[in-house]
């Protein structure tokens, strides 16, 4: 799998942490279940699928210790449960769980499940798990529900598993983004991290499913126009969205959450998306630090005014670099109805860059950020 950093590319000004994901959130984990099948059309089977299951774990147990979390929409045709209760709460008590469009139900419904499980307390009030979706039916056959409960407690073991670990996440063609396109090649999840001067750790998680490839853009760089080989399959002219979560351990309230899911919008602009009448764009945004036991507030300090501005700017590089991310680690996939989605050409994407900017050096640290390697306290 080709990541970012085999590319002379550079994003920003701040340094990814060590697995240049949602992974460096001290606290955070990250798991997929991918669901990957060939079988007769129904109602002889279940058709061809190409979709799955992804999960965050902003904190170990988030119904018992709920975060602050904001959104933002962008282009609201798509759906993202829990999202009022976000907005008007404050809070998210719930993991995140990514999926495809027609599979949303069945997702909520296990999430709803496991939860339950694992907190007895929930029984005598309710949950509102967080399920957000991207379509995927040009690859995976949408008449057949090809997501189950299993799928969906897979991704969470797999979540909880991951909290701590040093070692990159899976990205691209995995769990919920199996089945995505991106900017007219394959797509599905991206993630990256940036380290704050603070010391404060930032992730952005990516589902991407939009663009034209006319319009992808690296580095500043057209490659739409410029990459050699044929043109894409042509996609509907609506098609695509991009679900998008922010999560930090830098001590922001809802309001502040808020401001920074709607700076992903801004890291889209940059490679090509213009969010289209037919695409969904919804942010999400979530402080670790300023999470409390359920029914108390956190005692940590927000930031407030311009004290946001770097982890703005955090935000607008790592949703720049995720959707690259995102590129870079997915093959070309074959799905329903013969639909090829080609793989980005790394090497030509690599030649490229060179071309254009030469062979710039890795980022070092800005002045006075830390080491590229955070403290791993759990929240």
């Amino acid at each position: 799998m080709a990541r970012v950093s085999d590319l002379p590319l550079v994003v920003g000004r701040f340094p990814s942490g060590p697995t240049a994901s949602v992974l460096d959130v001290p606290g955070a984990g990250l798991g997929h279940a991918t669901v990957w099948r060939d079988e007769p059309g129904p109602p002889q089977g279940r058709g061809v699928a190409r979709t799955g299951v992804t999960v965050l774990l902003p904190v170990a147990h988030p119904y018992r210790t709920p975060v602050p979390a904001g959104g933002a929409v962008l282009n609201g045709a798509g759906e993202c449960t829990g999202f009022l209760a976000a907005g008007e709460w404050g809070l998210v008590e719930s993991p995140v769980f990514l999926t495809s469009t027609m599979q949303l139900g069945r997702v909520y419904d296990a999430a709803c499940e496991l939860m339950l499980e694992e907190d007895e307390g929930i029984g005598e009030d309710v949950v509102i798990p967080v399920v957000a979706e991207c379509d995927d039916s040009h690859l995976s056959d949408a008449r057949r529900m090809q997501v189950t409960r299993a799928d969906v407690e897979a991704a969470y073991a797999a979540a909880r598993a991951s909290v701590g670990s040093d070692v990159p996440p899976d990205q691209g063609a995995v769990g919920a983004g199996t089945g995505m396109s991106c900017l007219g090649f394959k797509g599905g999840i991206g993630t990256a991290s940036r380290i704050l001067p603070t010391g404060h750790v930032l992730g952005v998680l990516l589902l991407t499913n939009f663009g034209t490839r006319e319009r992808l853009t690296i580095g500043g760089v057209p490659f739409g126009r410029l990459l050699p080989g044929p043109a894409a399959e042509p996609t509907p002219p609506d098609a695509g969205s991009c679900v998008g979560v922010v999560v930090t351990d830098a001590p922001v309230d809802a309001a502040g959450c808020a401001r920074l899911a709607r700076r992903v919008g801004l890291g889209l602009g940059r490679v090509g998306s213009v969010a289209t009448h037919g695409s969904g764009e919804i942010f999400l945004a979530m402080s670790t630090a300023m999470a409390a036991p359920r029914g108390h507030r956190s005692t940590a300090t927000p930031l407030h005014g311009n004290a946001h501005d770097d982890l703005f700017e955090a935000v607008v590089d790592a949703t720049e670099e995720a959707v690259v991310a995102s590129l870079l680690a997915s093959p070309t996939v074959t799905g329903r109805g013969g639909h090829v989605v080609p793989g980005l050409d790394v090497d030509a994407v690599r030649d490229l860059l060179t071309r254009w900017h030469g062979t710039p050096p890795r980022a070092d640290p800005t002045p006075g950020a830390p080491p590229a390697t955070p403290s791993r306290t759990s929240t």
